[in-house]
C-alpha cells in the first residue's frame, strides 16, 4: 500500500531567459521528481570530461522544513554518460537564487544540450534539522565501527 503524497505549494519565478519554457512537471502521477529544463539560448556541446553549470531560469521559495534535491536523469546517465557533479544537489529553503544544474560528461562522446532539454530531476522532500548531544561514549552495536564493506558483499 502506497503512502499518500503530501501536496506542497511552492512559489516560483521564471526568469526572462526561461520565457516560453514550461514549468517543471511530473511525467506520471507517481513520479518522485519533476524534470528541469535547460534555459539556454545557444546549443552547448559538452565534451567528454567537461562540466558546465546549466541555468534553469527558475527561482523558488521552499517552505521551511523542505529541501529541493537536484538529481541526475537515469536515461542520460545510461545512454550518454551524463550525470551531475554534486548529486543530489541540495536547494535550501532560504535560497532565492536561480536553480543551476552542474552537468558532467563521463561518456566517450560529446553531448549536445539544446534549449528546453530535460537535464535533471527536482525532488521536493521534507528536511529535518538535528541538534548535537555531546557525550563521551556511544551505545554498543554488533557492527561497531566496521565500515566500507564490513557487512559483506
Amino acid at each position: 500500500m502506497n503512502a499518500p503524497s503530501i501536496p506542497v505549494t511552492i512559489p516560483v519565478v521564471q526568469l526572462t531567459h526561461g520565457e516560453g519554457l514550461p514549468l517543471p512537471s511530473y511525467a506520471t502521477p507517481q513520479s518522485a521528481g519533476m524534470d528541469l529544463l535547460a534555459a539556454i539560448t545557444d546549443t552547448i556541446e559538452l565534451a567528454p570530461g567537461d562540466r558546465i553549470l546549466v541555468p534553469t531560469a527558475l527561482t523558488i521559495a521552499l517552505p521551511t522544513g523542505y529541501e529541493a534535491q537536484v538529481r541526475p536523469r537515469s536515461g542520460l546517465a545510461l545512454n550518454n554518460g551524463i550525470t551531475l557533479v554534486n548529486t543530489p544537489g541540495t536547494i535550501d529553503a532560504d535560497y532565492r537564487g536561480e536553480i543551476g544544474v552542474i552537468m558532467i560528461n563521463l561518456g566517450k562522446d560529446p553531448f549536445t544540450i539544446e534549449r528546453g532539454a530535460r537535464i535533471a530531476q527536482l525532488v521536493i522532500a521534507p528536511c529535518l534539522q538535528a541538534s548535537w548531544m555531546p557525550t563521551t561514549t556511544l551505545d554498543a552495536t554488533t557492527r561497531g565501527n566496521g565500515g566500507f564493506g564490513s557487512t559483506g558483499k
